[in-house]
């Protein structure tokens, strides 16, 4: 008769699988990886988050703190910088605020309804020397916009447009930024060509597939053009400085300049409140519509 010597099962509790050896180690040691991973984008994240609270904290304090305390809790106090601020130029803040957003406002219509249409021609429409004429859009990118500069100074010279806001407002509508026609091209190219199919068979035409179709479809990549466009737009100086001379129409940029002497007597405080309130719409406003933004640029990639 022969005994077989087998291993004695392991005893089974109600309720609890057994563990397997190592599967414990791995899980304890992926737990640990994360850990450090969240430890250290929270570290790199404190420190690109230093300026800004700096410039917050700075805001608050007495002028005479503001270089010599670097603590981030202020020992003293002031929050008159606000109003101080908000008064101290020629005009009220509010004028410049209202400047910048008037700007602001008409270049994400433009760029929404000029690169839009010309995304959909690039990407829906078939004519001749498309592939070429999106190749010259594209190779825009790669010009410096210094080249530029002159001519179009001469050109809004001429058409009168100096000390007024058009040279800022019109390029938009007319399909300048390459970038976003490229974003908007790769995020329409996505779309089934079977929806516009459909839509022809019932009669649509070009314009209307693209209005009732295409547009509806397209909001993740026109939210993320309307923040991009926000934040340039909003910090841009050198446009601004170029074409406006009059006070009055400056944006906000252009104000925050103005708390600056060349002779020593900055007003840094004021300037640091200003600058906190500047802020707040583009934070505000990236907040707001990160969610798309994310959406957007994670579904449009290259084909």
């Amino acid at each position: 008769m022969v005994t077989l010597n087998l291993p004695k099962a392991r005893p089974v509790l109600a309720g609890r699988p057994t563990p397997i050896p190592g599967r414990t180690d791995r899980r304890r040691s992926a737990a640990w990886s994360r850990f450090a991973r969240h430890l250290l984008l929270c570290a790199i994240g404190a420190v690109l988050l230093y300026p800004l609270l700096w410039l917050i904290s700075s805001s608050i304090k007495p002028d005479t703190l503001i270089f010599t305390d670097l603590s981030l809790w202020p020992k003293e106090f002031d929050f008159s910088h606000y109003a101080e601020g908000w008064n101290a130029l020629e005009f009220g803040f509010e004028n410049y605020l209202f400047n910048s957003a008037l700007i602001v406002v008409l270049s994400i219509a433009g760029n929404l309804i000029s690169c839009s249409m010309a995304a959909y021609a690039f990407s829906r429409l078939e004519f001749r020397g498309r592939k070429l004429f999106f190749a010259l859009t594209l190779g825009t990118l790669m010009l410096p916009g210094h080249v530029l500069l002159i001519p179009q100074y001469i050109l809004f010279s001429q058409l009168g447009w100096l000390n007024t806001y058009l040279p800022l407002i019109v390029p938009n509508f007319l399909a300048t930024n390459a970038f976003f026609i490229f974003l908007m091209v790769q995020f329409m190219r996505s779309l089934p060509r079977e929806l516009d199919d459909a839509a022809r068979m019932d009669g649509c035409g070009p314009f209307r597939i693209f209005w009732r179709i295409t547009v509806p479809l397209c909001t993740p990549a026109f939210a993320t053009t309307a923040i991009f466009t926000f934040i340039s737009t909003w910090n841009e100086f050198f446009s601004p400085l170029l074409y406006l001379t009059d006070a009055e129409l400056y944006t906000v940029p252009l104000a925050l300049r103005q708390f600056m002497d060349t002779e020593g007597q900055s007003s840094w405080g004021q300037m640091f409140a200003m600058s906190v309130v500047s802020l707040a719409p583009v934070i505000g406003f990236f907040i707001a519509g990160q969610r798309y933004l994310v959406r957007g640029i994670a579904t449009t990639g290259l084909k």
